[in-house]
């Protein structure tokens, strides 16, 4: 089967592989457009542990206000490429943890940055580590839209799809009267 150069493109584009990465998927599976994706995120499943070393100088902020004002938050995420950031695929995925982030109020990007001293308030509490991690920690807790992923499973799997490495680098979220 000849595949276009307009489907290879298209695939580009939902996904930010690269284009033979594209052809082939397409070429695997007969032109299918929805196989190729599922192709390609299986594909990139493997490799996106191989990317995690590749520098992240590009990418976005996200900005997002919840209706009725009284939530925003900004979210920077970075890529690899100008390319894969103005793909639909990264900007959903901003929007997304920006939402997440609006909904969970996490204090904290990861557990190496909460300080020592509130995690021993934790416990001292009763609470495990563990567990007070899940609640403060943005690429620890349940993404709210999906409470079976994490946001760092989450991240992966975008990565996986999209081909490049990626990371959550800061965030910011306001409220109204805090």
């Amino acid at each position: 089967m000849a595949i276009s150069a307009a489907d290879v493109k298209k695939l580009r584009e939902a996904t930010g592989a690269a284009m033979l990465d594209c052809k082939n998927a397409l070429e695997q599976n007969n032109g299918d457009f929805d196989k190729a994706m599922a192709w390609l995120k299986e594909k990139g499943l493997a490799k996106a542990a191989k990317k995690v070393d590749r520098a992240t100088t590009d990418g976005r902020v996200e900005v997002y206000m919840h209706p009725g004002n009284r939530v925003a938050v900004m979210v920077e995420v970075n890529c690899e490429t100008d390319f894969v950031a103005k793909t639909e695929a990264f900007q959903n995925f901003t929007h997304d943890v920006a939402l997440h982030i609006a909904m969970a109020n996490p204090k904290y990007l990861d557990a190496a940055d909460v300080p020592a001293s509130e995690v021993e308030a934790a416990t001292a509490e009763g609470r495990p580590a563990e567990k007070y991690y899940e609640e403060v920690c943005l690429l620890r807790q349940p993404f709210v839209k999906n409470e079976s992923l994490t946001i760092s499973q989450m991240l992966k799997e975008a990565i996986a799809a999209i081909g490049e490495n990626m990371n959550i680098r800061r965030f910011v979220r306001y409220e109204l009267g805090q």
